[in-house]
């Protein structure tokens, strides 16, 4: 019974966390699997100090890379989009992390995928709002 009750109070918290309010936060949690980051939008307030909270429940290796504004990886991450990379960080498979980076000055939609081979083509995308506050 307490173990159903953890699962229904785990569900409700992803989903609600999914959701989103639109309001900006210090704090990003993000679960990754093979091949999603949910949830998959994140809003935070520009240059904020920002903790990521990341727990990676899949079989291979992700990373959670922040594009520059105003850039797309398209369908597909490779070398070239190594320029355009605003902030990253590298999990293996069962690991959890908590990291603190700056969120982006410029307010504005910037692109997070992962930047492993054949991850974006398999839908590993999300987005991080920048926001004035």
């Amino acid at each position: 019974m307490k173990k159903k009750l953890l699962i229904v109070l785990l569900l409700t918290t992803l989903i609600l966390s999914a959701c989103g309010t639109g309001k900006p936060s210090t704090e990003i949690n993000v679960a990754m699997t093979d091949f999603a980051f949910t949830p998959s939008r994140y809003t935070v307030s520009a240059g904020g100090q920002i903790t990521l909270n990341a727990t990676h429940d899949g079989l291979v290796e992700h990373d959670f890379v922040i594009m520059k504004l105003n850039t797309d990886v398209g369908g597909h991450f490779n070398e070239d989009d190594l320029v355009n990379v605003h902030w990253q960080i590298k999990i293996q498979p069962g690991d959890s992390q908590t990291v603190t980076f700056t969120a982006p000055d410029q307010p504005g939609t910037y692109q997070i995928v992962c930047g492993m081979s054949g991850h974006v083509e398999a839908g590993m995308v999300g987005q991080l709002v920048v926001v004035n506050q």
